[in-house]
């Protein structure tokens, strides 16, 4: 099917079935891979993806048990599933494409450079830190992160926004309620997943295996993921480069018009 998400079909992928979305560009650049947040559908992305150029080819799927993602089985991690998501890359006739990880997304997106050095050509990685071995934000905010509670209750999400996501959230708590809402109910099992998938794993000692360039996108009052993280991860990432910006953990899906523009100068760029 086709529409404003571009071509939306299922695949099965390594063993593992995923509803992949493609907005098609003109070919004239490397595809971008979008990895998304914990709990997220596909959807969630659609304001960034909205401000991006045209001509940009754009990938996005929903992880196992999100979305229209089924559940699988058995729990995964972050390395087998970055062996997927290569697979995926490949079935899709790609030799090399582009990856932005954001939130749990950028944790993935980690792995992926770290396991497919073959097919990630540049790595942004939004909101995210290096996993189990992170500076966490404080408790009362990462136990609200437990559960999708906020994904299916829209006056709990409007309660907590601020608190959890910083920045223009804690003047307009209504705007990610709206956002979480059009992302679709919170999946159970699948949040789970996600969640054991990260349990100790970590990146921190395998930074400066990173051979991808790389663009480390932060914000100053993100809760969920402090502004320290990133520090550290532009110490790790070798010649990576670290852009700062005045907002919070969602920045990137509320403000995309801010955000977007810096990212495509970095891919773009020779």
């Amino acid at each position: 099917m086709t529409g404003t998400l571009g071509e939306v079909t299922t695949r099965t992928v390594g063993g593992r079935t995923l509803r992949v979305a493609i907005r098609r560009g003109d070919g004239s650049r490397t595809p971008l891979l979008l990895l998304n947040g914990i709990g997220a559908r596909l959807e969630m992305l659609e304001p960034f993806v909205e401000a991006l150029p045209r001509e940009l080819e754009v990938i996005r799927f929903d992880v196992p048990g999100v979305g229209g993602s089924p559940a699988p089985r058995r729990p995964y991690h972050m390395t087998t599933l970055a062996l997927t998501v290569g697979t995926l890359v490949r079935e899709l006739g790609h030799e090399k494409v582009d990856v932005l990880g954001y939130s749990w997304g950028g944790g993935l997106a980690q792995q992926a450079a770290l396991t497919g050095r073959g097919w990630v050509r540049r790595l942004v990685l939004v909101a995210t830190g290096t996993g189990s071995l992170m500076v966490p934000g404080r408790p009362g905010v990462l136990s609200k992160m437990l559960t999708p509670r906020r994904y299916r209750d829209p006056a709990f999400a409007a309660r907590v926004a601020g608190e959890i996501y910083g920045g223009t959230m804690r003047t307009h708590p209504e705007r990610a309620a709206r956002l979480l809402q059009a992302s679709g109910e919170g999946y159970e099992r699948g949040y789970f997943f996600q969640l054991l998938a990260g349990a100790g794993w970590t990146t921190l000692p395998a930074l400066g295996l990173i051979a991808a360039r790389t663009l480390i996108v932060s914000g100053d009052d993100d809760p969920i993921i402090p502004l320290v993280n990133a520090r550290l991860l532009h110490r790790g990432i070798r010649d990576s480069q670290l852009h700062v910006y005045r907002g919070g953990h969602l920045a990137l899906l509320t403000e995309p018009h801010e955000l977007a523009p810096v990212i495509d100068r970095f891919l773009a760029a020779p």
